[in-house]
């Protein structure tokens, strides 16, 4: 069973595809992705927070001494022994791409525009086959207009993308006004990918402490309709590659994402629980599953449960609203 597919004009030989995750700062785990089956890698992301502390102590360390000695104002310290999580990054991706013949994609995680476009070519020259922008941003001024936050989101993509030659996707929040209007202008800004959906992680109250506490809950399956409801309301109607991220575990998670529409599937918390390994049951199911329902190849599946396909567009919107509420009684 062909279970290749293209996404941002990448050639993957199956729709699973690793996300972001701690896991793949070890090469040797990208290598077990790749024996598993994994389509494409996308690797830790390289948060903008880093760079600025970064930045910062670079500052620092060479102000060192300069109001002591004048001469030391035109000298420059010895790096030698000066760790930069950016070059940690950058090394990372060259060893990767070295190790395996899958697309392995870099990722930004930040909202500035500052230091994104040095950093984008910079991922670019240590040889990643594509770039994803994980925008993580929390509007918190009620001053602050919609159409300002989106039009930031916009500019940034055409930003990165006009400083790089390889594709680039964008990470989305569903918190938006209008998820197929911002779909559609980040294209035209010139991206090939986006992926549907960031999950925040939600800080707790610790009522013994009376503090904020961090909560890292893995995703679950019941997390996928969300996705999949975009997924097939913009499919054909945004020219647009779409990876669905957060809730997929199962071979039945991942092909109903390729039949809503999307290109890839992409997960991380069923490798967290599952093991690396889980990838190998994984695509033999869907291939199972495809035999079993007479499609020929994965990508004729694509799209058969989009909201164009179906010719029952109410299914999407309201009225599976009102469906649901009165099939509880």
């Amino acid at each position: 069973m062909d279970l290749s597919i293209k996404f941002m004009g990448m050639s993957l030989c199956s729709p699973l595809v690793a996300s972001s995750s701690p896991l793949w700062e070890n090469v040797d785990n990208v290598k077990q992705l790749e024996d598993a089956g994994a389509g494409a890698v996308i690797l830790p992301s390289l948060f903008e927070e880093q760079i600025i502390a970064e930045q910062k102590a670079l500052n620092r360390y060479l102000q060192q001494g300069t109001e002591q000695f004048a001469e030391s104002l035109t000298y420059l310290p010895d790096f030698g022994n000066y760790r930069f999580t950016t070059n940690e990054y950058l090394e990372n991706i060259r060893k990767c791409k070295k190790a395996v013949s899958i697309p392995v994609i870099g990722s930004l995680n930040g909202i500035s525009r500052s230091g994104w476009i040095r950093y984008a070519h910079n991922i670019q020259e240590a040889g990643a086959d594509a770039l994803e922008l994980n925008i993580f941003y929390m509007p918190e001024n009620p001053d602050e207009k919609s159409e300002m936050v989106e039009a930031n989101y916009v500019g940034l993509v055409r930003d990165v993308v006009d400083s790089v030659t390889i594709p680039v996707s964008v990470k989305l929040h569903p918190f938006l006004s209008s998820v197929p209007y911002i779909l559609k202008n980040i294209r035209d800004a010139g991206a090939s990918g986006a992926v549907l959906f960031n999950r925040f992680y939600q800080p707790d109250i610790d009522l013994k402490n009376m503090k904020l506490s961090p909560c890292l809950k893995l995703s679950t399956s019941d997390e996928l309709g969300l996705r999949l409801r975009w997924t097939g309301i913009v499919y054909k109607k945004v020219q647009i590659d779409i990876g669905i991220t957060g809730g997929v575990h199962t071979a039945q998670d991942c092909i109903k994402c390729i039949a809503a529409g999307a290109n890839v599937a992409m997960m991380t918390s069923a490798l967290l629980e599952k093991g690396i390994n889980h990838l190998k049951i994984l695509n033999t199911e869907i291939a199972d599953w495809l035999q079993e329902n007479g499609y020929s190849s994965l990508k004729s599946l694509q799209g058969v449960m989009s909201i164009e396909s179906t010719g029952q567009p109410e299914a999407y919107t309201r009225a599976n609203y009102l469906q649901i509420l009165g099939s509880y009684r």
